[in-house]
């Protein structure tokens, strides 16, 4: 059973810059919650509330917003604001979280290995506080599904437009074997369009095995041998896979906003704003207006 997630946070944000110098981009606002609250929310749906947060010494306000607060409940019970004093006090209680602080060679492997050796020998789900899911079915609920039929690492898929591929990591399928399950043997990381394996992309998420992170103690060993000096989950992913083992890709029912870009972001305030029955239709009426 899947029973514990991680979820990595200390990256420095740099394509939403300046707005990111002192405000973590898993901060930024969604709606009426930051991302990494829908992140979090969106784990708790599923069945798991035991987190583990990497972070960096950047990004304390990610503890702060779930750490309790007695005085701020206090103030609010005491000014009649018993339904936001309860709110805060939900937020405080969500999820029992663990907070590390990322340490090792750059690349987004090694929050991924931090945690692992915390967590220990038992598989447990990978997703970035820079995805937001709207789904009926919440997409970690997905993943964890298929990691109880599959019972193998798997990865968040979504279909793509070919010209697209060098944006992304691209399964090689071996099989399709309904449901939107796919095994698959390897990946190719941003290849040219007519070289793109399939119309499939990786995008966050994913469920990590005890053989997933042994191939990323092993990149570790030899990180000086990237260009980069960088290990990635992707890579580790790709040699087990390419070694034999049973991978999978889920297709994800739903709809995906990646927030880590201007543009991306800017959509995804904008969808969540439409979809709010309470301020939706006079933001309909002002974007006919323009």
């Amino acid at each position: 059973m899947v029973r514990k997630a991680v979820i990595p946070v200390a990256g420095l944000g740099t394509r939403l810059l300046p707005l990111t110098k002192a405000l973590p981009k898993e901060m930024l606002p969604i709606g009426d919650k930051p991302v990494i609250e829908h992140t979090i929310r969106e784990l708790v749906e599923s069945g798991i509330d035991d987190i583990t947060i990497v972070t960096s010494s950047r990004k304390e306000l990610v503890q702060r917003h779930f750490a309790p607060d007695a005085d701020l409940e206090a103030q609010l019970a005491a000014a009649g604001k018993d339904e936001l004093a309860a709110a805060m006090a939900e937020l405080s209680s969500l999820a029992h979280i663990t907070y590390l602080y990322q340490n090792g060679p750059y690349g987004n492997g090694t929050p991924v290995l931090n945690a692992a050796r915390v967590i220990g020998d038992e598989p447990f789900m990978v997703l970035w506080a820079d995805d937001v899911f709207v789904a009926e079915v919440p997409r970690a609920r997905q993943l964890k599904s298929a990691y109880e039929a599959a019972g193998a690492p798997v990865l968040a898929l979504m279909p793509m437009a070919v010209e697209d591929a060098s944006r992304y990591g691209v399964p090689v399928v071996e099989e399709d074997l309904g449901g939107g399950r796919l095994r698959i043997s390897g990946l190719v990381e941003k290849p040219r369009p007519e070289e793109a394996p399939s119309r499939y992309a990786a995008i966050g998420g994913y469920v990590v095995t005890p053989g997933v992170v042994a191939e990323l103690e092993a990149a570790t060993r030899r990180w000086h041998e990237h260009p980069e000096g960088e290990i990635y989950l992707t890579d580790a992913l790709h040699r087990h896979a390419a070694a034999g083992n049973p991978v999978y890709g889920q297709v994800i029912d739903g709809t995906w906003w990646d927030t880590g870009s201007p543009l991306n972001y800017l959509k995804a305030q904008f969808a969540a704003a439409l979809a709010d029955p309470a301020y939706g239709p006079e933001l309909r009426k002002l974007a006919q207006e323009g």
